[in-house]
């Protein structure tokens, strides 16, 4: 620990989290801008979201080698990845890898929540306060909280009645749980519940899965990852990072094709049927150009993976209610691994709860609208997270004129590339919305997002730059970039947490940049190189750097 409570430092720029962002931001603010830096965690460790989610089965979708950081060609050949997608436990120890590699720790606050940010405009500086006392006052002030770090657990009638014990798949006891002999329930059908539900049913005595809304899930194809292979990599490196950043999810699928309809019905099946067997998100991401565009070429696929659920599922019933009828691939497609098998067991049941949705909690569980009751020993919540906005909105922050980013945000997202939002100078949000963000490869993305911000502090501090923001102007015209790029796709017919959807009362916008981490950086690039077009500079006087010092 860095900072002391109850006292007021000066540092030159405060990292919250200590995730894949706030490690690499740190390591770039200390080690290659020379500068002070104070990060603070809310966890005991590193880690991020893979030290908070530790449920059964939590895994990455994206594989191993793609799914970590570039920065460093030592740290890339260092470590070695023993599964194809890593599992939770692995990608922890990897994260802890780096920082200790780095030597970041000492420089990291742990177990330590922000409670207030305030914007100084006299001094132009950042003020933080703590849950522990701390007060750091900053020029620099820089979210690495991720987009998945809120869970949004429903506030159920009777929410504390229950008398068992109640787990949230986003905040896992570390020690684990062991549901040997146990009546489980679990409420959520999302990429976490999909991943625990199969190792949890293995356990229980009986689980009781209440599910409103289906997914299209598809295999992940998991498995040792092979000494030659990872040498493969090791060895070509550059190039493999090269093809992932110009692919346009950060990942990329040699084996997509055009369209959907210049191949026969054969031959489509057959495509279908191999990006299947590949895996992770081949089938989504991978195989047409037109799925995720023309609603017919999407009706086929999501035809051919409900034929998959209904070919594993045993009863016909079962199968029909764990078959979405929403556009294919509009919501983030979870991977699995036995999950359709599990519903052939005898000690799970599946509810519906769209059409007969929960009433409240009882003592003993779950009532529905119609007044059935469903007892079980322990209760779980997989539902979903507060995306985007949520994570933001904890650091209270209010900028020039006493404005909150929550008010000024009540309408939707404002900001300039996901990066910065007018009248919080100086803030910067490490794959903000409005950014690719969770539809690009994360750490190569937080990687670009921690860069531009990096030089973007080096000029300020080369040219007595006092302020960097926004223009209001501009933040309407990258809303307009937003929304017309993903109003071209088929991603908003669909009510997801891209938009806000999930949560009651949050305003509906599409909170993330379709079009490539290719052409995001160019934009970047660009407004960079271009005096920083779209932004505001505010030069320093010297008497507020007198008083700021």
């Amino acid at each position: 620990m860095t900072a002391q409570t109850n006292t007021t430092i000066h540092t030159d720029a405060v990292v919250v989290g200590a995730g894949f962002s706030g490690l690499y931001m740190l390591h770039t603010l200390r080690d290659k801008l020379g500068m002070k830096a104070e990060v603070f965690e809310a966890a005991d460790g590193v880690g991020g979201t893979w030290y908070w989610n530790r449920y059964p089965g939590a895994r990455c979708d994206i594989s191993s080698y793609h799914y970590s950081f570039s920065f460093s060609e030592e740290i890339q050949q260092e470590w070695s990845w023993s599964e194809k997608y890593a599992g939770q436990a692995e990608i922890l120890d990897y994260l802890r890898f780096v920082a200790d590699k780095l030597d970041l720790r000492d420089d990291i606050t742990f177990e330590t929540r922000v409670v207030s940010s305030d914007f100084d405009e006299r001094i132009n500086r950042w003020t933080i306060k703590t849950n522990r006392g701390h007060t750091v006052i900053c020029k620099y002030y820089i979210s690495g909280v991720g987009t998945l770090s809120t869970a949004a657990i429903p506030s159920y009638p009777g929410k504390g009645s229950f008398k068992g014990n109640v787990y949230a798949t986003s905040n896992w006891p570390h020690e684990g749980v062991d549901f040997t002999g146990k009546t489980v329930g679990i409420v959520g059908t999302g990429a976490s519940a999909i991943q625990a539900i199969p190792l949890i049913a293995e356990q229980a005595k009986h689980l009781t899965v209440f599910q409103r809304t289906p997914n299209y899930a598809t295999p992940l194809q998991n498995g040792q990852m092979e000494e030659a292979e990872a040498r493969a990599i090791k060895g070509r490196y550059g190039e493999f990072r090269t093809e992932a950043r110009a692919s346009l999810a950060g990942v990329p699928f040699p084996n997509m094709r055009e369209s959907i309809f210049k191949d026969s019905p054969e031959d489509v099946q057959k495509h279908l049927e191999d990006c299947w067997n590949d895996g992770g998100f081949a089938l989504w991401l991978g195989s047409y150009g037109d799925v995720l565009f023309d609603e017919k070429a999407n009706a086929i696929v999501a035809e051919f993976v409900r034929n998959k659920i209904r070919q594993r599922v045993n009863d016909p019933k079962t199968a029909e209610l764990l078959c979405p009828d929403y556009l294919y691939g509009t919501k983030r497609q979870p991977c699995e691994t036995n999950y359709f098998e599990t519903y052939n067991r005898d000690n799970v049941s599946l509810v519906d709860i769209k059409p007969n949705p929960i009433s409240r909690v009882t003592e003993g569980g779950l009532e529905l609208t119609s007044g059935d009751s469903h007892e079980f020993d322990c209760l779980i919540y997989s539902t979903g997270f507060d995306a985007f906005t949520g994570p933001l909105f904890n650091l209270n922050l209010t900028g020039r004129h006493g404005v909150r980013l929550k008010d000024y945000w009540s309408e939707r997202p404002r900001t300039n590339l996901g990066l910065m939002s007018n009248g919080f100078p100086n803030f910067f949000m490490i794959t903000g919305p409005q950014s690719p963000s969770v539809l690009f490869n994360m750490p190569l993305g937080i990687e670009q997002h921690v860069e531009w911000i990096a030089d973007t502090i080096r000029h300020m501090e080369a040219n007595g730059i006092a302020t960097i923001e926004p223009e209001k102007a501009r933040e309407d015209q990258w809303h307009g970039v937003v929304e017309g790029i993903a109003n071209s796709t088929l991603l908003p017919k669909t009510n997801t947490w891209y938009t806000g959807s999930n949560i009651p009362g949050k305003p509906r916008s599409f909170m993330v940049y379709l079009g490539g981490g290719a052409a995001y950086k160019r934009v970047c690039d660009e407004a960079a190189d271009n005096d920083y077009a779209g932004f505001i500079l505010g030069k320093a006087f010297a008497d507020q750097e007198a008083v700021a010092s």
